[in-house]
């Protein structure tokens, strides 16, 4: 029987509304991890999917030709009109994951929603003390997730996390707390100088340019 993740992502979806809430509009102008893309923009994507239907989301991938990058952009453009409290509001009223989003037992939105918090809170240095469950369920589901496959970027390395009871893989260990672990696992160059260990080089060459 599957787990059901939802109540996780909820809580999660509820601190990241009371982080947005209490933003500066400077904050909320400010650069974030995502290449080219504001604070704004990506609280914007973070809720984007939420109210679409099959048909919609169908519509949205041909309109972007099925890739990624436009697809995640149609959805922060179709937010644009929309003021901070607005965006805010959005996030409260889908507190409970729907449609693509509450996928894999609600764990695409738990994960989702913790990577791009920390998309924000990294660049405003605002940090949070994540609790455990959601993060080990982030690292191992980050593993393989679609589009994430975290698997890949750390092939042949061992990832041990110091500060939960969490690890992956063999070959040079690469060290540090779950979250710097899994914002390198998704691709997130920022998180690379909280790491130590023999793999870091490795795990660094691996990270996307721009990020």
């Amino acid at each position: 029987m599957a787990v059901d993740y939802t109540h996780l992502a909820v809580a999660e979806r509820s601190e990241f509304a009371d982080l947005l809430e209490g933003l500066t509009p400077q904050q909320w102008a400010s650069p974030s991890l995502c290449a080219g893309w504001t604070v704004r923009d990506v609280a914007a994507h973070a809720i984007s999917f939420e109210s679409l239907s099959r048909a919609d989301l169908f519509r949205r991938y041909v309109k972007a030709r099925f890739a990624p990058d436009r697809i995640n952009q149609l959805g922060v453009d179709s937010l644009g009109h929309l003021p901070q409290s607005g965006i805010v509001d959005l996030f409260r009223q889908h507190r409970r994951p729907t449609g693509l989003t509450a996928g894999f037992g609600g764990r695409i939105a738990l994960v989702d929603g913790l990577v791009h918090q920390q998309d924000i809170r990294r660049p405003l240095k605002l940090p949070r003390a994540i609790p455990s469950d959601r993060l080990t369920i982030a690292l191992q589901f980050a593993l393989y997730a679609p589009p994430i496959r975290g698997a890949i970027r750390v092939r042949g390395l061992r990832l041990v996390a110091t500060d939960v009871d969490w690890s992956h893989g063999r070959g040079p260990d690469v060290r540090g707390t779950g979250e710097s672990l899994l914002m390198a696992m998704t691709g997130r160059a920022d998180a690379i100088a909280d790491l130590e260990g023999p793999g870091v080089r490795i795990l660094a060459s691996r990270q996307p340019s721009g990020t």
